[in-house]
């Protein structure tokens, strides 16, 4: 697993997640032009999200069993029609279905991170999954901005043009660098999608993991949809554009999942779990306090996202460790959960907005950041310990 493969793979999987969050800054924007509310314009972000769910769990487990140097590049040409559909959308309904084939095909980053765990040795797994999932954390954030600021010079429908033709280079890219590896099992389709809830029924630290893992994905996608609404209306009143800009904020989160994977390559991803849900509670208390401070507000996304994204790091290269011959399945039981409360939270936030604004979303976020801690607690002495443990004796 060469640094420019490592690179490559971390640009690919950002491009491929962020086709899930154009939509994400442009709910107003879009809801104008398309002549409907902005609360029903959430219904585009939870729509790609489930679509996206539903191809990770269908797509991704194929990663074990084709070779994998064929199948990315034809999910991302596949991305790509998807994304020129919803360039074309001329209704409200017609781009809802369009996104939501967009979340279906867009899987490709999926496939890419457990074939890094697969190229890449023991001692620098960590780093290299770490690397190529802060890449596809990174397209979630730099989306955002990307989005704005075309959307505010071309339109909204440039953004999705613009990423369909990304999509076509960076399969042709992938289909040259990806090493043509042999299957790691064999199995029939439906013994294959069948043998994901068998992992998820057999290990008891997959479970829990996909506690933690969900929650902090329902948490993350309830903040930032809210925040779109916030910074929407009065006192802040924000362009797309100056709303798209606030993804850069979020870089630093991609940076500490790039440290997170060392602190899980010296054994040190448990607490870290546990320290990451501390500070998650901290920042919804400071959004909360301080909802009517741009500087604040700020100051809530650094640490949300340096939590959120350095504690789905650790929790996936630990669930990664459980069992090497089925990465892709643990990654699709993983990232389909995640999505699945994924959209969830974007619809709540939808929901808490209407009933009390931003102060609720905040009471939201630290009452479901007590509940995952809870979970860590219980759970570190237990499964959460043991699957691992039981993974390095193998």
């Amino acid at each position: 697993m060469t640094r420019r493969l490592t690179l490559l793979f971390a640009i690919a999987g950002g491009a491929a997640v962020g086709n899930l969050y154009w939509a994400q800054p442009l709910l107003d924007f879009i809801a104008r032009d398309l002549r409907t509310n902005t609360a029903a314009a959430g219904a585009l972000v939870t729509s790609t999200q489930l679509g996206y769910a539903t191809g990770v769990l269908l797509l991704v487990p194929l990663g074990d069993v084709l070779n994998r140097r064929l199948l990315v590049p034809v999910a991302m040409l596949c991305a790509a029609a998807a994304l020129l559909a919803s360039a074309l959308a001329p209704t409200f309904a017609v781009l809802l279905a369009t996104l939501a084939l967009v979340g279906l095909t867009t899987v490709a980053g999926q496939i890419l991170a457990p074939l890094a765990g697969d190229l890449a040795d023991d001692a620098t797994r960590g780093r290299v999954v770490g690397t190529v999932v802060s890449g596809i954390l990174t397209g979630i954030l730099v989306s955002r901005t990307v989005s704005g600021l075309i959307a505010g010079a071309a339109g909204w429908r440039a953004i999705y043009v613009v990423a369909a033709l990304l999509a076509i280079v960076l399969a042709m890219l992938l289909r040259r660098a990806i090493p043509d590896l042999p299957p790691r099992t064999r199995l029939r389709y439906p013994a294959l999608i069948a043998s994901v809830f068998g992992i998820v029924r057999r290990e008891a630290a997959v479970r829990w993991s996909l506690v933690l893992g969900g929650t902090s994905f329902g948490v993350f996608t309830m903040f930032w949809t809210a925040l779109t609404f916030l910074l929407s209306a009065p006192p802040f009143s924000f362009s797309v554009t100056a709303i798209g800009l606030f993804g850069l904020i979020g870089l630093a989160g991609a940076i500490a999942a790039q440290r997170a994977g060392r602190l899980a390559d010296r054994g040190l991803g448990l607490p870290a779990i546990g320290a990451a849900w501390l500070l998650v509670l901290v920042s919804f208390v400071v959004a909360g306090l301080g909802g009517a401070s741009v500087a604040v507000v700020v100051v809530a996304i650094v640490l949300l996202d340096v939590a959120i994204q350095g504690h789905n790091i650790l929790v996936q290269s630990r669930m990664f460790q459980i069992d090497p011959a089925a990465r892709s399945r643990i990654n699709t039981a993983f990232v389909t959960n995640n999505f699945v409360w994924g959209a969830v939270g974007s619809a709540l936030a939808a929901v808490l907005w209407e009933a009390g604004g931003w102060s609720v979303i905040c009471i939201a976020g630290a009452v479901l950041s007590g509940f995952a801690f809870t979970v860590w607690l219980v759970g570190r002495r237990g499964p959460l310990a043991v699957g691992t443990e039981r993974a390095a004796s193998r």
